[in-house]
């Protein structure tokens, strides 16, 4: 609106300085005519011209920049240089019609509309397990008290379908997600008995600092474990220091963070402990409360910096078993860690102390019946360690070792007093995709009465991974 208006003063200007020539001109030839002027009157005259012409100059000079301003408003405005950048249209559709197919192909129609993904893997194993396997499982957890023939066999049961999802928003900012993968690993080993099992699954109600879950997962003071294509079915290093039993849960995180580099995650919730993978003399097993709660809490603190990344997290379970009208306490401490101080390698891992802890996945001895129907809990310890190499991207290396010790004063018969694992893998990544691994391991469980026996396990693994 400025330089709308700013024209036409600047015009009244120009023809108000002609005026003034003009009269001063008219002035002059009659003031000629009327007497001869001194030379000092003359010379003010003529300064006084040569003024009002420098401004007569300067008005031409503002009139000039005036209309081309103009000019330049009149004319219609370029394109932008982005879009005098962008391809031709019918390149441009080609490329949306190939986006569109990509996503034709990754969708799955859920009834509410929301977006759904299927993952998963696809795995093949091949295996060979020693004479004290004691079952034909692909991954026997303990070397068996007796020996038997050698057995080797191949499945696909620790096959694991997927779903993710991503639902509506939440007050507040939130939003939902959740997950939930199965396997083939329910049932008995043979080809026509495979049954579809649920591993874990969870819904997440997210916001920025907190996130309440409810769903199946691995107990909550133990959220890690080894990397392993051969022990799919029941998590690596089962009965040999991690707690890994996948049970129905509901918990809360709430995120701490404390600079830009290191953050604390707080986690608290009940994880219903497995009273009934408590092995009990038949007689008894009636009197066993199959489920119980158990309130566990995990803090974590994480430090990272570029690749580099440190973690270690208490925690603590709490819980009781039922079995002939006794209550027997179950408490465990723990701690969890990993350590990355470059890209090339890694150490993570999981230890924890306490009693009555079989209802999470340990081995089955989580409380002994004594004479007069006396429940006493067993005591004991456990942890695991793996140590990872990346020598290349499409090769990474695993050493891993695990132990769970029980008191040998709290058990009873040819009870275990320990079992240890340990091992290596080889993973090599054949497309992005596809990926190949060999591993070989040894069992070693130490019977009260049987004394200690050993059984190897060897498995080659071919995975795809969608």
């Amino acid at each position: 609106m400025l330089n709308h208006f700013r024209g036409p003063s600047r015009q009244a200007r120009f023809f108000t300085a002609y005026a003034r020539v003009a009269v001063l001109i008219v002035s002059g030839s009659f003031a000629a005519s009327a007497q001869t002027l001194s030379p000092a009157e003359a010379q003010k005259i003529v300064d006084r011209l040569d003024r009002l012409e420098s401004e007569n100059q300067r008005l031409s000079r503002e009139i000039a920049e005036l209309k081309k301003e103009l000019a330049a408003r009149a004319a219609p405005d370029p394109p932008p240089q982005e879009a005098q950048s962008q391809p031709p249209v019918e390149e441009r559709l080609e490329v949306q019609e190939a986006r569109t197919a990509e996503l034709d192909q990754k969708k799955i129609e859920s009834s509410q509309k929301f977006p759904v993904q299927l993952t998963g893997m696809l795995l093949f194993n091949t295996f060979v397990n020693g004479r004290s396997a004691g079952s034909s499982l692909p991954d026997p957890v303990i070397a068996s008290a007796t020996s038997g023939p050698q057995f080797a066999g191949a499945t696909l049961r620790q096959t694991v379908l997927g779903l993710k999802f991503s639902g509506p928003q939440l007050p507040g900012g939130g939003n939902v997600s959740g997950s939930v993968y199965m396997d083939f690993f329910a049932g008995t080993n043979q080809p026509a008995n495979n049954l579809f099992r649920l591993r874990v699954a969870t819904v997440d109600l997210n916001w920025k600092n907190t996130t309440i879950s409810v769903g199946q997962d691995k107990p909550i003071i133990a959220p890690r474990e080894p990397m392993s294509l051969a022990e799919v079915g029941v998590s690596p290093l089962t009965a040999a220091g991690n707690l890994w039993l996948w049970q129905p849960q509901a918990r809360i995180e709430q995120r701490f963070t404390l600079t830009d580099r290191s953050q604390i995650r707080a986690q608290a919730g009940v994880y219903e402990s497995s009273e009934s993978s408590i092995s009990v003399p038949g007689e008894y097993a009636s009197s066993v409360a199959a489920w119980r709660p158990a309130y566990q809490g995990r803090v974590e603190y994480s430090y990272s910096t570029g690749v580099k990344r440190f973690e270690i997290a208490p925690g603590f379970s709490a819980a009781a078993s039922h079995v002939l009208g006794q209550s027997v306490d179950s408490r465990v401490a723990s701690i969890d860690w990993l350590i990355r101080p470059a890209s090339l390698y890694d150490f993570s891992g999981a230890w924890f102390i306490g009693k009555d802890f079989a209802g999470m996945g340990s081995l089955r001895q989580g409380f002994t019946i004594l004479a007069a129907d006396r429940v006493i809990p067993v005591h004991g310890y456990g942890g695991w360690g793996q140590l990872t190499l990346n020598p290349s991207q499409r090769w990474s290396l695993h050493f891993f070792a695990g132990e769970e010790d029980d008191r040998a004063r709290d058990l009873l018969g040819n009870g275990i007093s320990g079992n240890v694992i340990y091992g290596a893998n080889a993973i090599w990544k054949l497309a992005p995709n596809v990926l190949t691994a060999f591993e070989v391991s040894q069992a070693r469980t130490n019977y009260l009465l049987s004394g200690l026996r050993l059984n190897n396990h060897y498995d080659l693994a071919l995975a795809y991974l969608f």
